[in-house]
C-alpha cells in the first residue's frame, strides 16, 4: 500500500456562512461551525478517505486545539508526526463563506509558522512512498527552511514528491518559488496560481514549468482540470456538484489525484478522481470529509 507523508498546516477552522453582505462596523447574522482545518490536515484526511496510508507532519500548540486535532486525525487513521510548540498557539482560521459558497480566509498560522528543519522526522519516511508539501509552508519565510528540509529528506529517502502552491496572492516571487520546487514530480496549482507562475490562465502554459517539475495538474474550477506533461495536455470536466462551501476543494482534489496516480492509474483517471473528491468537498460545509468533521 502507498503511504503518503503530508507536510503542511493543521489547525481549527471557524466557518461563518453569511447569506447577506457583511455589514462592516455592524452586525451580520451567520451560521457558524467549528471544524478541523489547515491544508495539510485537509489533504491527509481526504487521502485517508481513499484508503491511502497517511502521515501528517506539522507543528501544533501545547493547547486544547492541538490535542483535539491530533485526536480527530488519529481516530480517522492518520498518523501524526507532530512537534508540540510550548509557546505558540495552534493554527486557527476564520473562514467567511458567502451565499455562493465562495470563501475568504483570515488565517493565523500559529505554531505552523514555526515549522523548522528539526521538525522533519526521518522516521516518518520509513514506509512512505510519496511526500506532499503544502505551499503555505514554503511561502512563509519563517517555515520555508522546514519545507525545503522536508523535500530534501524525501528525495534522500527515494520518495516521489508533489507540491500545491496554495495561494496566488503569496506568490510574490514566482522564480524563487520555482527554484524551491525544482525537481518535484508533480505541481498542483489552480488557475490563479498558474497565472502567477506563467502569466497565463491556459493549462497549456504549464508546459513552461516542465523541466523545473515533472508534471503539472491544474484545477480550473467549473472548467475542470488538466494534466500537463511531456506527452501534452489532457483535460477533464468538473464534477457536477452544487457549491455549498469551496473551502478545502483544492486539498481534496490533491488527495484524489495523488491516490490514483500513486496506484499507477492513467492521468485521465487521476484527474477524475481529483474532481470527484473536489466535488464532494464543495457540496458540504467544511474542508474535511464530513464523516470525519462530525466525529
Amino acid at each position: 500500500m502507498n503511504v503518503v507523508v503530508v507536510v503542511g498546516d493543521a489547525g481549527l477552522d471557524v466557518i461563518a456562512r453569511h447569506e447577506r453582505d457583511i455589514v462592516w462596523g455592524g452586525d451580520s447574522r451567520a451560521k457558524i461551525r467549528l471544524t478541523g482545518g489547515g491544508s495539510g490536515a485537509n489533504t491527509a484526511l481526504w487521502l485517508a478517505a481513499t484508503g491511502t496510508g497517511t502521515t501528517l507532519m506539522a507543528r501544533v500548540g501545547d493547547d486544547a486545539g492541538g490535542r483535539l486535532i491530533r485526536s480527530e486525525l488519529e481516530a480517522a487513521g492518520v498518523r501524526c508526526a507532530f512537534t508540540v510548540d510550548p509557546e505558540v498557539a495552534t493554527c486557527c482560521i476564520v473562514v467567511l463563506v458567502d451565499r455562493e459558497g465562495q470563501r475568504s480566509m483570515l488565517p493565523d498560522r500559529g505554531a505552523n509558522a514555526r515549522f523548522c528543519p528539526e521538525d522533519v522526522d526521518p522516521a516518518a519516511f520509513g514506509d512512505a512512498t510519496h511526500l506532499h508539501l503544502s505551499g503555505y509552508v514554503l511561502l512563509d519565510p519563517s517555515s520555508r527552511p522546514g519545507g525545503l528540509a522536508s523535500l530534501a529528506a524525501a528525495r534522500e529517502a527515494g520518495l516521489t514528491t508533489s507540491v500545491d502552491p496554495q495561494a496566488a496572492a503569496l506568490l510574490t516571487d514566482p522564480q524563487a518559488f520555482l527554484d524551491d520546487v525544482r525537481g518535484v514530480d508533480l505541481l498542483l496549482p489552480n488557475t490563479d496560481e498558474l497565472i502567477a507562475l506563467t502569466g497565463s490562465a491556459e493549462p497549456a502554459a504549464a508546459a513552461e514549468l516542465l523541466g523545473t517539475v515533472g508534471a503539472v495538474a491544474v484545477t480550473s474550477g467549473l472548467s475542470g482540470a488538466s494534466w500537463v506533461d511531456a506527452d501534452g495536455v489532457v483535460s477533464v470536466s468538473a464534477d457536477d456538484s452544487a457549491c455549498v462551501d469551496s473551502t478545502g476543494a483544492g486539498d481534496a482534489f490533491n488527495a484524489g489525484v495523488l491516490s490514483a496516480w500513486l496506484q499507477g492509474e492513467s492521468t485521465v483517471d487521476a484527474l477524475l478522481a481529483g474532481t470527484r473528491l473536489g466535488g464532494r468537498a464543495v457540496s458540504q460545509v467544511g474542508a474535511q470529509p464530513e464523516a470525519f468533521s462530525r466525529r
